[in-house]
């Protein structure tokens, strides 16, 4: 690899699954790679690993995603790529956070909303790409309703999460939209479903039914999985991939119909920065 073409790569949910699968494989081609996940023993055994730097975060709590952001500015003098990774399915009931939201929205969008405005000014100036994982779950399970993001009037594991991922989905197409004029390129991507202890990491319950039926026969191990993120990361926005795009098997792919209207993604992004309203911005 050539000096000029070596990136600075965060990539969150990086201590197990397609995360960890993703940062070892951009590590050995020359990427600086900085490693993020919740659990302290994992997140520090992969990046150990691969010799890199790596933070912990809880995302059910988002003073935590500030002390993440914060942690990321003071390491590093630029982000090349930001792969907003973390995420997971959570029990049978509706779990709150400490922040008021339920779990699986915060967890698997919010918190990753929150952390990528936090970090917008260092992703412009460095020409970033931002790559969301979502999932085929936004077609299958997801009944997105703007008005109902805390899934406080009907409440089921599979939709909180396809719901989730669909905002993932237009969360990069918002920024597209809104960034991409100067420079800054974003994506989201489907992994498969994948072979590894992505349920028992989700504290499970719910997640059965997930993988139950014609899905099953999808499951893909987490190194394939990681195929699509870790292209993403390589590549060059613009000219291999379209910015705002949703993608599978490094190709596009097609998204539900709501998906197709721009302004569905524009007021999931007013209602996300009034969501975070209030909370500390980085200091300047």
């Amino acid at each position: 690899m050539q000096e000029n073409t070596k990136k600075t790569i965060v990539i969150t949910g990086a201590s197990d699954g397609i995360g960890a699968a993703a940062a070892r494989r951009l590590s050995s081609e020359g990427h600086d790679v900085v490693v993020v996940g919740r659990s302290p023993d994992k997140t520090r055994s992969v990046a150990e690993s691969i010799g890199a730097r790596h933070f912990v975060a809880d995302y059910s709590d988002l003073s935590q995603v500030h002390a993440l952001a914060s942690d990321i500015v003071e390491s590093t003098d630029r982000i090349d790529v930001l792969a907003n990774n973390a995420g997971g399915i959570f029990g049978k009931g509706r779990w709150i956070t400490t922040d008021g939201h339920e779990m699986t929205f915060q967890v698997n969008y919010l918190a990753q909303f929150y952390l990528t405005r936090l970090l917008i000014d260092r992703l412009i100036s460095s020409n970033a790409t931002v790559v969301n994982t979502s999932s085929m779950a936004h077609r299958l399970f997801s009944r997105f309703s703007l008005e109902d993001l805390d899934a406080e009037k009907r409440y089921d594991p599979r939709t909180a999460y396809g719901n989730a991922k669909f905002a993932d989905l237009l969360h990069a197409q918002e920024l597209s939209r809104r960034y991409g004029h100067l420079g800054l390129a974003s994506a989201s991507f489907h992994p498969g479903v994948i072979s590894s202890n992505f349920a028992q990491e989700s504290a499970g319950a719910g997640v059965e039914a997930l993988y139950r039926g014609p899905v099953q026969k999808l499951l893909t191990g987490p190194d394939q999985g990681a195929d699509t993120l870790v292209w993403l990361a390589e590549a060059e926005p613009w000219v291999d991939f379209g910015s705002g795009g949703y993608f599978a098997r490094k190709k596009p792919a097609s998204i539900a119909r709501q998906g197709q209207d721009p302004l569905t993604a524009y007021r999931l992004w007013e209602t996300s920065e009034r969501m975070i309203e209030g909370l500390p911005n980085l200091a300047s």
